[in-house]
């Protein structure tokens, strides 16, 4: 069994369905309609509910930022890599991360994932945050609602999917694109480095593009989570400006201009 805690990590984990809430603990201290509503969505959900003094839930918790709120879960339940494999829209879009071990950066970015529409999450068994409580309340519930794989090699991941025609795109300081040059309207997975240290050198080699974000102050790079968001946020614009584009070329000349074919490292 697992502890969450926070509302917006307990409302979300019951909303999605994905795991078994055992029971959901809160603060007699608190009451208010956000957990009034709270408790109504358990009572409706068969799930029981018991108030505890905000002290205990302390204890439970291990912090004091549980927002009144502590439920024990059922493990979460991990995706296949070909689970992943099968896009929602045209284009596949992943998200791979190599070697992210802060479980705030991890919660952040799974949160933009979510809003971003991106298909799944690959995350390596090692060396690597796991999805725990803190992760869950950082993505403020988010965490509960995508699709995440765990891998034994992150390597051999990439080439798995590179083998089913899915382009591998890093985020590196010395990547010789653009991330806004980049035509993200293909099946592809963004793969991001570990704070500090970035990629790994040989997850770098399997990159088949390292796109770069620009900098013009006086640091060199940014947190991975916000790096992430920039581009995960840049994929999601091309994709919508895809889907509308069609409809227009229709109703004008008839004339598309033709894609350029994507070119990978090496070619």
């Amino acid at each position: 069994m697992q502890l969450l805690y926070g509302l917006h990590a307990v409302e979300e984990a019951i909303r999605s369905g994905n795991r078994r809430l055992e029971s959901v603990a809160i603060s007699r201290q608190r009451q208010d309609a956000r957990l009034k509503s709270l408790a109504e969505a358990c009572h409706a959900a068969g799930i029981p509910v018991r108030l505890e003094p905000k002290e205990q839930l302390t204890r439970l918790a291990r912090t004091e930022a549980h927002q009144g709120v502590v439920a024990v879960v059922a493990e979460r339940g991990y995706s296949s890599l070909q689970e992943l494999s099968k896009p929602r829209g045209a284009y596949l879009f992943l998200l791979a991360l190599d070697g992210i071990e802060d479980p705030h950066n991890l919660g952040a970015l799974l949160r933009t994932a979510d809003g971003a529409g991106v298909d799944g999450v690959v995350l390596p068994e090692r060396r690597a945050a796991g999805v725990n409580a803190t992760v869950v309340k950082t993505s403020a519930g988010a965490a509960e609602h995508v699709h995440i794989a765990r891998v034994t090699n992150l390597v051999r991941a990439l080439e798995e999917l590179k083998r089913e025609n899915v382009w591998c795109v890093g985020l590196d300081e010395c990547g010789a694109t653009n991330y806004d040059v980049f035509d993200y309207r293909c099946n592809c997975v963004l793969v991001l480095g570990a704070e500090g240290s970035g990629l790994h050198d040989l997850t770098r080699r399997t990159c088949d593009h390292l796109l770069r974000i620009p900098m013009v102050g006086q640091v060199s790079s940014l947190n991975v989570s916000v790096a992430g968001a920039i581009v995960m946020y840049e994929a999601a614009r091309q994709r919508r400006a895809a889907m509308v584009m069609p409809a227009a070329e229709e109703a004008g000349s008839g004339s598309a201009r033709p894609k350029r074919p994507i070119k990978g490292l090496g070619s």
